[in-house]
């Protein structure tokens, strides 16, 4: 027997923890809903069935009881069949506690069984439809399938949660060892004297909050990553996760119709992602500046540490066992981060757009890495921080959507983004071919915010049209200064336009510094190949051949890309004309000259390797095609520069 029941409070409460039961006609929905109230998927801990009451309202619509009541016998019956149900077909077995209650009536009581949840994942074998998990849903009881089964075994510890498995046909091999390097340094635990080798074993973790990076299967030994370190470190993350893909898309106006769009399709590892994300974000989150407010002159349209955690949050708490990608999409007047799969299970929308709901995490050693890295803030405090921040900077509240098939936290801009116009109209202007307009629209927004991402983009890509890199580097030598808060597209794009044909030798230096600044971090191979060609373009050939060298050394992979091979191949024929030069000016030391000649042999040789290999691993008939000529060009730079003992020497031999 249990402390005396009071149903009139039980009536008052939610009725996810209580179900009325009037005439009990189904024994086999009390032990259903019983073994749901076992299994407390909700965290509620536990629930009642009453049997003999009935729920209906009053003439105000409010709720009442009607105590109804069993007979002897039929109380009798209904609690012998349900406690022998619950030993024989609940697995693990369930003993409710059992209480008998007055009604009006002395012949008939009231029957309440109380069940507390337990440790474990029930099942309940019904006669006609098999054994299920069963679990209470608001007022309903239900069989857990799919998503729901799954956290319900989670909840339980009947199956570990899926960032901690292992992850199948991954080896040790497919981690990133140079991406799992950076991370250990930026968290402050990597030693030089020990590398990483510590933190491949399976019996060693970086925190005793997760656990190792690797697992040994039981039988064979292998050792396996599991799903959250190919998730953070994996070479080829989304031939294992196919689901670990995040696009990135921008529209011009406010819904998705505009016949003219900019989507970025990011794969690799999810640190690699996050940090591409981090600079796709920073050209959106930029400052208006309006004159004719003097107490908030500046207004940001998006606080950055806001976005940064709505994309950590759908990162690292989304269900990667859904094939769909993370989607974030930018509007005119909005940012969208969609994550696919359901609220974790026990968070509710309402308690979440508050601000108040309690930390859960879908994937809690993958949000502990977050953490960490301050991708984003831990002990569930993204939500708060995102509401925070986007109050004290005056834009309008975000907005929290969840169903069955994603989470859609939606960012507002400030209301003041009137230049969002203009770029608007530069950018069509541009497309048009009006020049001028486009020049004129977005120097009017740089007249108002210098540091305007996507501003600074169209000023370059305007005047790389126009044809002016004079323009371009004395607005760069204006502002120099503030350089270091671009992403590094800005500066590439700055240092294209500046590092043009046309562009004078007093500017050559300006673009180089700007395209070893964006060279800086990771690069991206399509990153890597402009940067290069721009370099070369600036006459920069050492910096180019030296900036794919270390490239391809931080990128094993990039060893056999033909595009990158014949890149590096052109950087050698320029560095060996050089030499050249140098070899053939007049009034230089014999040493010297002795010197270039040689560096030109060697640069030339190196050159034609490179090519070569380039073009044994080329499929395009145009890059096969563009190799064959430099390979033809060195042959004949070859030939006619000889060093004079050579052809002194070859004359003699005729």
């Amino acid at each position: 027997m249990t402390d005396s029941v009071d149903l009139d409070a039980l009536a008052r409460r939610e009725n996810e923890q209580t179900e009325w039961k009037e005439n009990v006609a189904d024994v086999e929905k009390v032990v259903a809903t019983l073994a749901a109230f076992a299994n407390d998927l909700q965290n509620l801990g536990g629930g009642y069935v009453v049997c003999g009451v009935a729920e209906d309202k009053d003439e105000h619509g409010f709720p009442v009881l009607r105590r109804t009541g069993l007979t002897a016998a039929r109380l009798k019956e209904v609690e012998g069949r349900v406690l022998s149900l619950c030993r024989a077909k609940v697995s693990p077995p369930i003993t409710p506690l059992v209480e008998e209650l007055p009604t009006n009536n002395p012949q008939r009581r009231i029957l309440v069984f109380v069940q507390p949840a337990t440790g474990s994942a029930h099942t309940f074998r019904r006669d006609d439809d098999g054994t299920r998990h069963y679990v209470r849903i608001s007022r309903s009881t239900i069989e857990a399938r799919n998503g729901v089964l799954k956290d319900l075994l989670v909840r339980k510890g009947a199956l570990e949660p899926w960032d901690r498995r292992p992850c199948n046909g991954a080896t040790e091999a497919d981690l990133d060892l140079i991406a799992l390097r950076d991370a250990l340094q930026r968290m402050g635990v990597f030693s030089t004297d020990l590398g990483v080798e510590p933190y491949l074993s399976p019996d060693v973790s970086i925190s005793a909050f997760v656990p190792p990076l690797l697992v040994a299967e039981p039988l064979s030994g292998v050792l396996r990553p599991r799903n959250f370190a190919v998730l953070l470190f994996g070479r080829e993350t989304q031939r294992f996760i196919p689901g670990a893909v995040t696009f990135f898309s921008i529209y011009p106006g406010v819904d998705r119709s505009d016949p003219h769009a900019e989507r970025h399709e990011l794969a690799g590892n999810l640190l690699e992602q996050a940090r591409r994300l981090q600079e796709l974000f920073d050209v959106q989150s930029y400052t208006a500046f309006d004159k004719t407010d003097p107490a908030v002159p500046n207004a940001i349209k998006y606080p950055t540490r806001a976005l940064y955690e709505a994309m950590g949050n759908a990162l690292a708490h989304r269900d990667y066992e859904v094939a769909d990608p993370t989607r974030l999409t930018v509007f005119a007047d909005r940012v969208a981060v969609a994550s696919p799969g359901p609220l974790p299970s026990g968070v509710d929308i309402e308690v979440l757009r508050a601000g108040t709901a309690p930390p859960r995490w879908r994937n809690q050693a993958l949000a502990w890495f977050f953490a960490r890295m301050q991708l984003a803030q831990a002990e569930g405090q993204g939500v708060p921080t995102i509401l925070r921040l986007m109050r004290e900077q005056g834009n309008p509240p975000p907005v929290f959507e969840a169903d069955q098939v994603r989470v859609v936290c939606t960012l507002p801009a400030h209301p003041r983004h009137a230049a969002l116009r203009d770029l608007r109209s530069a950018e069509q202007a541009l497309v048009l071919g009006d020049l001028d307009r486009a020049r004129a629209r977005v120097e009017g927004v740089l007249g108002n915010d210098p540091l305007n991402f996507r501003a600074i983009q169209l000023f370059a890509e305007v005047h790389l049209a126009r044809r002016d890199s004079a323009a371009v580097a004395a607005w760069v030598r204006t502002h120099a200064g503030q350089f270091d808060a671009l992403p590094s597209q800005v500066l590439l794009l700055l240092g294209e336009a500046v590092g043009t044909e046309q562009a004078r030798g007093e500017d050559r230096p300006l673009a180089i510094d700007l395209l070893v600044r964006a060279a800086r971090g990771r690069l991206e191979e399509r990153q890597l190949r402009r940067i290069v060609v721009a370099m070369r373009r600036a006459h920069d050939d050492e910096g180019a051949y030296a900036l794919i060298d270390r490239q391809m050394l931080e990128h094993p992979e990039w060893a056999n890309n033909p595009l990158l091979l014949q890149l590096r191949g052109d950087a050698l024929i320029g560095l060996a004309k050089r030499c050249r030069e140098m070899a053939k000016k007049p009034g230089i030391a014999q040493l010297t000259r002795e010197r270039a000649w040689r560096d030109f042999h060697s640069y030339m040789e190196q050159a034609e390797r490179d090519l070569r290999a380039a073009l044994a691993l080329s499929v395009d008939q145009h890059l096969t095609d563009q190799i064959n000529v430099n390979i033809a060009f060195l042959a004949k730079l070859r030939r006619a520069n000889q060093p004079p003992q050579r052809r002194a020497a070859r004359g003699r031999r005729g």
